[in-house]
């Protein structure tokens, strides 16, 4: 079998190494994929939905960043169906919890605010749910504020997968789901946490922030992300 397919993606011939992702060629081809649990250097796991694409083949969407490639694929990944799609993905995230961005620490440092502004969202058909959420800022050096999770799981993956830690996962079920530390505890409470910051590092909002410190001040500054990406290139060979 050839280690090496050949495709199709928004009717432009591209190839991929056997094992690659349809987000890895789309991107090594300069093919825009909108993604937000996304990050180079950690497991996808297809949370977000945001980079789904449609095979012409099966005419099924699938996300971009967990399917691998196969030889003769035909990919649409950016159509006006994938485009509302994505909108009413946005608006969905948006509506669930309470992201009022111009009160946010990460305001115009927010990805979620960016896939907002990319897809031209201007206002919701969804009535907001309005939910009371609790911010946690028992930890010494950092907090979380629930209303602006977005629940991609980027701080889970980087402390199991790279700091080792796993403090964080996923409780509950649909609207009820939240991010917790050590099933539960408060975060300073968390004997495990070894307070890297990795997790406030990746996270794409301002739900995970570090105290008396703006977003704004070190949003692209992620010295640990190199490593991250360079952990993906030794795995992958």
């Amino acid at each position: 079998m050839s280690d090496v397919y050949t495709l199709r993606i928004d009717d432009r011939d591209v190839a991929g190494a056997a094992g690659e992702t349809i987000l890895e060629v789309a991107r090594e081809n300069g093919i825009s994929v909108p993604t937000l649990c996304h990050l180079e250097g950690l497991k996808p796991i297809g949370a977000c939905r945001m980079c789904l694409v449609e095979v012409r083949q099966t005419g099924r969407l699938m996300p971009a960043c967990t399917t691998r490639i196969e030889e003769g694929q035909d990919i649409v990944a950016n159509s006006e169906r994938l485009h509302a799609y994505r909108r009413q993905v946005l608006e969905l995230i948006f509506t669930e919890r309470n992201h009022v961005c111009s009160v946010c620490v990460a305001n115009n440092h927010c990805e979620l605010q960016d896939q907002a502004e990319r897809h031209g969202i201007t206002h919701f058909e969804l009535p907001y749910l309005n939910p009371r959420l609790e911010v946690d800022a028992t930890h010494e050096r950092f907090a979380i504020d629930h209303n602006r999770c977005i629940l991609c799981g980027r701080c889970a993956r980087v402390c199991g997968e790279v700091e080792g830690a796993h403090v964080w996962d996923i409780e509950g079920r649909g609207i009820t789901a939240r991010m917790v530390t050590e099933l539960g505890k408060p975060w300073g409470e968390a004997t495990t946490c070894t307070s890297c910051g990795k997790c406030v590092q990746v996270c794409p909002t301002g739900a995970l922030f570090e105290k008396g410190r703006a977003s704004s001040e070190d949003r692209h500054r992620r010295p640990f992300m190199p490593y991250l990406r360079a952990q993906a290139r030794r795995e992958a060979d």
